[in-house]
């Protein structure tokens, strides 16, 4: 999921691993749409054990994931969109069209951990 810092032109991605059994964010990485991006993801993951990986083709995922663990189409992906969707509601410097954003990665940095930390632990509330 993509968003901006200062201006349009500096895109920020929104990379983010969804443990579909449990509901929450394994782990995430903010960073440009790059193949380095992906691989810091990925590095992340396997601290997590997950098993199966679902996503989109963007070609990143290829470079980085085991093949016989990745899964790609909209069946795998559906948790992680309504996600994707909860994210742009509750944070408004995620929509796409918005007069609100970052100023500074670190703010943008903040603001996303702390709305990851409070999914997580409202999900293990449940």
């Amino acid at each position: 999921m993509w968003s901006f810092i200062r201006a349009k032109s500096e895109q920020c991605w929104l990379w983010y691993g969804f443990n579909r059994t449990t509901k929450r964010i394994a782990a995430y990485v903010l960073g440009r749409r790059t193949d380095k991006s992906c691989a810091r993801l990925v590095e992340k993951l396997r601290a997590s054990r997950i098993k199966n990986y679902y996503t989109d083709n963007w070609q990143s995922y290829a470079k980085s994931l085991d093949t016989m663990h990745h899964y790609i189409g909209k069946d795998g992906t559906q948790n992680i969109e309504r996600h994707n969707l909860n994210f742009r509601t509750h944070i408004k410097r995620l929509h796409r069209r918005t007069i609100c954003f970052s100023k500074s990665a670190e703010m943008h940095e903040a603001v996303i951990k702390l709305y990851v930390n409070h999914l997580n632990a409202w999900q293990h509330k449940l």
